[in-house]
């Protein structure tokens, strides 16, 4: 059974940073293609960064240039660097993992999804 487990989150003020670990276990297939999307009560859970394939990442406008994901395909393990982060960064963010096939990532399946990890960034 495949679980990710996630860690970093946590309170920051306004201009901080955070880093958001994930890891992914159970899983023996390969490499996972992993990112991170959060969610806010209320409204739908949105995609932050996402690996999708190659040397291309995914970033939600409203993180371009403040956030950067990392990933380490040998350990299905991955990063998410959080810098300039403000109010409306806080959120529950979730990683997330999607089978990578020859090189292709599976990015319309259900995927893999973790418990959630709370950032809350006050002003």
């Amino acid at each position: 059974q495949v679980r990710l487990v996630e860690s970093g989150g946590g309170s920051v003020q306004a201009g901080g940073s955070l880093r958001l670990s994930c890891g992914a276990s159970g899983y023996t297939y390969g490499s996972l293609c992993m990112g991170w999307f959060r969610q806010v009560p209320g409204k739908e859970r949105e995609r932050v960064a996402l690996y999708t394939g190659g040397r291309s990442t995914y970033y939600d406008d409203s993180v371009k240039g403040r956030f950067t994901l990392s990933q380490d395909n040998t350990k299905n393990t991955a990063y998410l660097q959080m810098n300039i982060l403000k109010p409306e960064d806080s959120a529950m963010y979730y990683c997330a993992a999607f089978r990578m096939i020859a090189g292709v990532c599976r990015l319309h399946e259900n995927g893999y999804w973790g418990q959630g990890t709370q950032v809350t960034v006050s002003s």
